[in-house]
């Protein structure tokens, strides 16, 4: 599959920053090749309008979100109060579009992979269905620990492809705290899942130099691929 699922283990995780690390290194290191990014599905404003200020990105509006809705809540009731449902056969479309198109694409979820999309379905089901190889961010603060633990465990109830975690620093915070709150050995022990790197506190999430490194600095070769 040419395409990677960022997800997280919950709002505000660092879903965003790691697909904009991801594109600002795609498009420094990899062009001419083609990279797609995708928000599967938006409720309330943020990611679709980042991108489009941040990428030149040869895709529709409708191909980067299919899906919009304007309450910030999880799709389904987002979807309720505005007497609509989540149609997930017209986000598959678009991203078949997309990938058909692309040489690889970056594909962001919402939420964790806990978060509903429907009434029966969540992130995780999701990653299942499409086959997607996928990345979970994990914010590095207190409850880490055991957010890791459940979301991997989700994961593997739903038979996802989990590639491995990236930890975030959401906030300034010191090694100590970063040892303290994500010690990657016992994560990795706990989960049997790789770390592939941790991005740190970036001043302006917006600046392209930064995003870049910061995706220099992650095992990028299991999160793009580099070759042709």
């Amino acid at each position: 599959m040419n395409a990677l699922l960022i997800t997280g283990t919950d709002t505000d995780a660092g879903k965003t920053v790691l697909t904009m690390a991801l594109a600002a290194y795609w498009q420094r290191y990899c062009q001419p090749r083609r990279l797609g990014v995708m928000k599967l599905i938006q409720t309330g404003q943020g990611d679709r309008e980042l991108y489009s200020s941040l990428f030149q990105l040869d895709q529709t509006p409708e191909e980067l979100n299919p899906l919009y809705f304007q309450a910030p809540l999880a799709p389904p009731l987002a979807a309720a109060q505005e007497g609509r449902r989540v149609d997930l056969e017209i986000v598959w479309r678009t991203f078949e579009t997309l990938s058909s198109r692309c040489d690889f694409v970056l594909v962001e979820a919402l939420g964790g992979l806990g978060c509903p999309l429907t009434s029966e379905t969540t992130v995780a089901d999701l990653a299942w269905d499409w086959r997607l190889p996928t990345v979970l961010v994990v914010p590095v603060r207190l409850g880490a620990i055991s957010q890791a633990v459940a979301n991997v465990a989700l994961a593997q109830v739903a038979h996802a492809y989990l590639k491995g975690m990236i930890l975030n620093c959401v906030h300034p915070c010191s090694e100590t705290e970063v040892a303290n709150w994500t010690p990657t050995k016992l994560i990795q022990s706990l989960t049997n899942t790789p770390i592939l790197g941790r991005i740190p506190h970036l001043t302006d999430p917006t600046n392209l130099a930064q995003l870049t490194q910061a995706a220099a600095d992650l095992d990028i070769e299991r999160l793009l691929p580099l070759s042709a």
